[in-house]
């Protein structure tokens, strides 16, 4: 029996981070990860392949719709789909190799294989059992579906399916209109196809400002996806020419029906504890599936802890590596931390949309006094000058003391933008601190300058 001082099972994004963590802070350490590569959901069939799609296909529309207002003349390559596949292949193996050199360097032991907790500070892998002073579980989330919808990843598929389609097709169903479903609906729409999504609730990416999502969902009309709303799905059912999926307008109770070659079932996710004996253990549950912690990760049961998707909050990958992080920390004898209330969500179409912090709807829930500071890409240059001018910066700070309470981007590298406002609300900033900060010219951050003026005085460009 191999001895540890921590066994965290799952290499994603959560597992990994802690485990390399955990042993810069000097303790013994094993993973454990049944798939041949290491980087979980994330880095096998999720944000990374999903990323390396957007961006070839990003790339295809600029030449189709841009290339000749800059004078580059010429044919418009071809898409040779098997190729497209072979690079988002590349840019997996690239990255879960680089997580396994990371283990060596740091010496975290990988087991191989897939877990179960046998008995409290004990971890069984195939035959083997290991023994620990403490274990995290961190194995993730699956995606969920829907009553009378059977998946097969082969016409009715989830995103693991989508990333990985013998052909494009020419048709095809999303089932939802969140961050999964609207990223792999431009993809598809941008390659050629046909894209429906099929959504249950009135607007796309619940959760999101809701002024930000109805420009959002705007411009991806524009784009050529097609939206239903407001649609509750019966069924799907796969046959030999593609797909049928019945779904109910929830305002009069219609009946309706939609063929397509592929259907994206993209409802969302689900917490991946299947096989780990957490039942036999008597580990708390929630109602939703989630394992019960508190304040520090743990478990009710003795040196168990969990992080990541399998505990509640909000399935991204970065919030399962802060949480890795602060678990090291904790286990290290240190004082690991997250904060909540900074953590971004970011949907990578294009625009890029990118969110953190509270939303105009929840201020108001809350009866929260607040001001609202907005800029459009409009009157940025750099963004006028890559034909990306569609979308705005809009922030919202605290009325009397002008602290920032949240900011919503639509619009170029709205990604990488977002983490300026996430620095400055991580160290108690007001808008005046954004809009006092020079920006360098010409780049897009002038837009979050721009909208942090806007707080005040007003914009200059505006």
């Amino acid at each position: 029996m191999a001895e540890f001082d921590v066994i965290i099972i799952g290499g994603g994004p959560g597992g990994y981070v802690c485990a390399i963590r955990c042993a810069q802070l000097g303790l013994k350490v094993a993973c454990v990860e049944g798939r041949d590569s290491l980087g979980g959901t994330c880095l096998n069939i999720g944000c990374i392949p999903s990323k390396a799609l957007l961006n070839a296909t990003h790339q295809l529309h600029e030449v189709h719709e841009n290339f000749e207002k800059m004078g580059l003349m010429g044919a418009a390559p071809r898409v040779d789909w098997a190729r497209m596949q072979a690079y988002k292949d590349d840019v997996i193996a690239g990255n879960t190799k680089g997580i396994e050199f990371l283990f060596k360097k740091n010496k975290v032991t990988w087991l191989k294989g897939w877990a179960t907790i046998p008995a409290a500070g004990q971890v069984q892998v195939g035959d083997d059992t290991h023994s620990a002073k403490n274990i995290v579980i961190a194995t993730g989330s699956e995606p969920s579906t829907l009553p009378g919808v059977t998946v097969d990843e082969g016409t009715i598929v989830t995103s693991t399916g989508a990333l990985a389609l013998p052909k494009i097709p020419k048709s095809m169903v999303v089932i939802g209109a969140g961050v999964i479903g609207l990223e792999m609906g431009s993809v598809y729409t941008r390659l050629g196809t046909q894209v429906t999504v099929v959504e249950y609730l009135d607007t796309i990416t619940p959760g999101m400002d809701a002024e930000v999502a109805k420009a959002f969902q705007k411009i991806l009309t524009k784009q050529g996806l097609k939206f239903i709303l407001g649609a509750a799905v019966q069924g799907a059912e796969a046959g030999k020419k593609g797909a049928k999926v019945s779904y109910k307008l929830r305002k009069d109770d219609s009946a309706h029906e939609l063929e397509a070659d592929v259907v994206l079932v993209a409802t969302g996710r689900k917490p991946y504890t299947a096989g780990l004996g957490l039942e036999g253990l008597g580990v708390a549950m929630l109602p939703r599936g989630q394992i019960k912690t508190d304040g520090h990760f743990a478990t009710n049961i003795k040196g168990l802890y969990a992080i990541g998707d399998a505990i509640i909050g909000p399935m991204l990958a970065h919030k399962a590596e802060d949480e890795g992080m602060a678990m090291a920390e904790i286990l290290g004898g240190k004082h690991g931390h997250v904060n909540y209330g900074v953590i971004p969500g970011v949907v990578y179409t294009t625009p890029e949309v990118a969110s953190v912090g509270a939303t105009e709807e929840q201020l108001k829930e809350e009866g929260r006094a607040y001001k609202v500071g907005k800029f459009s890409f409009m009157g940025n240059g750099r963004a006028k000058a890559v034909f990306q001018a569609d979308g705005f910066v809009k922030i919202l700070a605290d009325k009397a003391t002008d602290r920032i309470l949240g900011a919503h981007i639509i619009g170029p590298m709205a990604g990488d933008l977002i983490h300026e406002v996430c620095v400055a609300m991580e160290f108690g900033a007001s808008a005046q601190d954004l809009a006092l900060t020079c920006h360098a010219h010409p780049t897009y951050s002038e837009a979050v300058r721009e909208a942090a003026l806007a707080c005040g005085d007003g914009a200059i460009h505006a």
